[in-house]
């Protein structure tokens, strides 16, 4: 890119965004256009890839705060205007055209007729001796040298993606293939990972230019659900459905496992609907360790009752008339 670019090429209006939007806005906005004008998704349009082009390069700017910097620094004491050299360093555009001359003789508080001798410029391609030439007074205005606008190697963009796992992989971890700009990158998902989570690969994403770093590849894993179990952290929750007398009297149930066996879970006496148990160390294993099993008891009441049941049912509840069920709840509800 040139030093012309930066003076006729308004990158704000490239990417559709305020001069004083913030740097997260800028990616929000060059994301959203990349994803629209992208190659791939618009095979054999010549105007798409050349807008594709123009966001990457305004992106590019806007996003190094640095450059940002001394874009704006630039188009403000330019104005906007496109500067020509006409003979004898003065500007020779129409109306409304200014020298530069002009240009640097504001920019160090002289005017365009102000002093002689204070600031000289020379628009030829090679100064003189002790004389600079006004590409290396700019190369030297944006940190490089050999040309206006001169840049070093650019790193590459950062790319996103996204995958949906089962359940099951999800917490036992895998690696997938995703298919990332025409390549397949291959992505090593950890154990334990949660729905919405993201991944960052370092050095996946786009590859830079030659000696600079290439972009990462941030993947967002979506986590089917499962119909028994949900995760927490490291461990598995599951609601167990245990009949009255089981609750009333304790029992000893089974219950399966993520990895396909079952495994016996005591019910004490008296547990009531909504308590949980925990079975130790058959959640999941990650680098952190293994969690838990965290089991939720949930009492089932019959929908349908055979005359004997009901006639069981109604001795208990003569068998514990005397009992207030409700008697806490109504203390509290006075409180």
């Amino acid at each position: 890119m040139t030093g012309q670019d930066w003076l006729e090429k308004d990158f704000y209006a490239v990417l559709g965004v305020p001069k004083d939007a913030d740097a997260a806005a800028i990616k929000k906005a060059y994301r959203k256009l990349a994803r629209q004008l992208h190659p791939d998704q618009n095979p054999g349009d010549a105007a798409a890839e050349a807008r594709f082009k123009d966001i990457g390069e305004a992106y590019a700017v806007l996003s190094d705060a640095e450059q940002r910097q001394q874009y704006d620094q630039l188009r403000a004491m330019a104005g906007g205007a496109r500067f020509t050299a006409g003979a004898g360093g003065r500007g020779a555009g129409g109306p409304g055209a200014a020298g530069f001359d002009d240009l640097f003789g504001n920019m160090f508080g002289a005017g365009a007729n102000g002093p002689a001798g204070r600031v000289r410029y020379s628009t030829g391609g090679a100064g003189g001796a002790g004389g600079a030439g006004f590409e290396d007074i700019l190369g030297g205005l944006f940190g490089g040298g050999g040309g206006f606008g001169a840049r070093g190697p650019q790193p590459g963009v950062e790319l996103t993606a996204t995958t949906t796992l089962p359940f099951r992989t999800a917490a036992e971890g895998a690696t997938v293939s995703l298919g990332v700009e025409g390549r397949t990158v291959n992505a090593r998902i950890p154990a334990g990972v949660r729905d919405g989570q993201k991944i960052r690969l370092r050095g996946k994403g786009r590859p830079g230019d030659p000696g600079a770093p290439d972009g990462d590849l941030v993947i967002t894993v979506h986590v089917e659900p499962h119909p028994v179990f949900s995760l927490e952290g490291d461990n598995l929750r599951m609601t167990v459905p245990v009949a009255f007398d089981e609750a009333a009297l304790g029992a000893t149930i089974e219950v399966p496992t993520l990895d396909g066996s079952t495994v016996r879970v005591k019910i004490p006496a008296g547990t009531p609907s909504g308590r949980t148990l925990r079975v130790k160390g058959k959640g999941i294993t990650t680098s952190r360790g293994t969690g838990d099993l965290l089991v939720t008891v949930q009492v089932v009441v019959p929908q349908k009752l055979t005359a004997a049941a009901r006639e069981a049912v109604q001795a208990f509840g003569i068998a514990t008339s005397g009992e207030d069920v409700r008697a806490d709840l109504m203390a509290e509800a006075r409180r």
